[in-house]
């Protein structure tokens, strides 16, 4: 592959913003070529704004090659059709990127973007996000790196991760606001009518129960929960489910499902009221009663801090 070049600054010398964006196998195209639109529509209302700086997007396909890609400020790694690659990268690209990072450039995920930026190393000790029906795998490949998986974006300077699919258009926006102005990202956002203001990954996400971790004892209890998690559900019986003690039930339940078995009973009862507010007309307080909460207000607290929404926000935004 030959060098990848830079065009010519203008003769007003106008600060350009370098950002690669990385076509790995498999990479979504969707998001490789619509970063690169987005950044060039967002040129157009910089210099509509007469501010004096631009982004130069490179796409660059991973190779031996990549040590004589330019100086940049910005690496993108999109997200990915499947595993098949970014489960393992090739040496020389994660040498890239490690290069890069020394040389400050900002490092940027989307969706399994993060499981390329996260066998480098750099993430460990670090909060990251990405797609959340990936969220078990990350954890069990990365589990060096603190996993906030109910963000959709987040910016921690250095390094950037978005989560879902479609979540380069967040990191999209994020970048022009962070390099050009807030402003600019919000005339971009009305041009290209997407939503710029703030919202959580946790919105869309569907709480999908682990049961592949062989514990077949905890299974048993898993199974049960979804068939009862309308009644009182103490540890005690679940235990006994398991056929196990308390203290042992709390310690196995916890490893195989990564969750202590009360907060895993809040997760199918917030997922069961989500269903039967998109597909009833049922009230939040009829719903509630009918997955086993008799005090409404406490589990509407829960339903708030779990899915991010008030039901009634939740029903309007998905029905």
């Amino acid at each position: 592959m030959p060098m990848a070049k830079l065009p010519l600054n203008s003769a007003k010398m106008t600060k350009s913003i370098c950002v690669i964006i990385i076509d790995y196998p498999n990479a979504l195209q969707s998001a490789v070529h619509g970063l690169q639109e987005l950044f060039l529509l967002s040129n157009q209302i910089i210099r509509d704004s007469e501010l004096d700086m631009q982004f130069t997007v490179l796409i660059v396909k991973p190779s031996e090659e990549l040590v004589g890609v330019v100086q940049s400020d910005i690496v993108i790694l999109p997200p990915s059709l499947d595993d098949s690659y970014h489960n393992k990268p090739q040496p020389a690209l994660l040498q890239f990127i490690k290069e890069a990072h020394k040389r400050g450039t900002i490092l940027c995920s989307t969706c399994a973007g993060a499981f390329i930026l996260a066998k480098t190393g750099l993430l460990d000790n670090r909060i990251a996000t990405t797609h959340w029906q990936l969220a078990d795998k990350f954890k069990d490949q990365y589990p060096k790196v603190s996993l906030q998986i109910e963000r959709l974006l987040i910016n921690d300077g250095d390094i950037i991760s978005a989560g879902g699919l479609t979540s380069w258009i967040d990191l999209g926006l994020e970048i022009v606001a962070q390099f050009s102005r807030p402003n600019i990202m919000r005339k971009l956002g009305k041009y290209l009518i997407v939503d710029t203001g703030k919202r959580e990954q946790r919105y869309y996400e569907t709480f999908t129960p682990k049961f592949s971790h062989g514990n077949h004892q905890i299974l048993k209890a898993q199974y049960y929960i979804q068939a009862n998690y309308n009644i009182s559900l103490k540890m005690a019986d679940l235990a006994v489910v398991a056929c196990m003690s308390e203290r042992t039930f709390l310690r196995h339940f916890t490893h195989a499902t990564t969750i202590k078995p009360f907060e895993y009973i809040q997760r199918v009862r917030v997922q069961k009221a989500c269903e039967s507010l998109e597909s009833t007309t049922q009230s939040f307080e009829q719903i509630a009663h009918s997955i086993g909460y008799d005090d409404v207000n406490s589990f509407r607290k829960v339903f708030i801090k779990t899915i991010g929404l008030t039901p009634t926000a939740f029903r309007a935004r998905f029905v």
